[in-house]
């Protein structure tokens, strides 16, 4: 992808972009990869037996969604509130790595979508390490 390139470009750029843009990038992927695991559970002959792990999909989804939305914002930002979305979307990916885990022996798309939350929650912690301040 090309987070890094287009936050570089940005005339307020910092020079500390390369976890913000590595997670802008996982937040993402995630997403994308939440939303297909939901559809793919939705296929499978039991879907109601996968409710709880595709409705925590989908809101993993968004929040991962939201927060590589407010991620990628670099006019203005609010450090502290980046903080709280990397927080909030760490949390929602533990939570849903967790639920695919659950079915991943038997559905390969659980454990895709388990792996990539996991990515995702570690990018997050990443750019947390350096606290609030790293976004601003």
């Amino acid at each position: 992808m090309h987070a890094d390139q287009m936050m570089a470009a940005h005339p307020t750029a910092s020079e500390k972009l390369g976890n913000l843009a590595h997670c802008v990038e996982a937040c993402f992927d995630c997403a994308q990869i939440c939303t297909a695991c939901a559809d793919a559970c939705l296929a499978e002959e039991n879907p109601t037996e996968l409710a709880a792990c595709i409705r925590l999909s989908l809101d993993c989804a968004d929040v991962c969604l939201a927060a590589g939305r407010i991620l990628s914002r670099q006019t203005a930002s609010q450090s502290a509130l980046a903080w709280q979305v990397l927080e909030t979307c760490a949390g929602f990916c533990r939570l849903c790595a967790a639920e695919c885990l659950k079915h991943a022996g038997h559905h390969q798309h659980c454990r895709l979508c388990a792996e990539v939350c996991r990515a995702c929650e570690r990018a997050c912690h990443r750019t947390t390490m350096h606290g609030p301040s790293s976004r601003a």
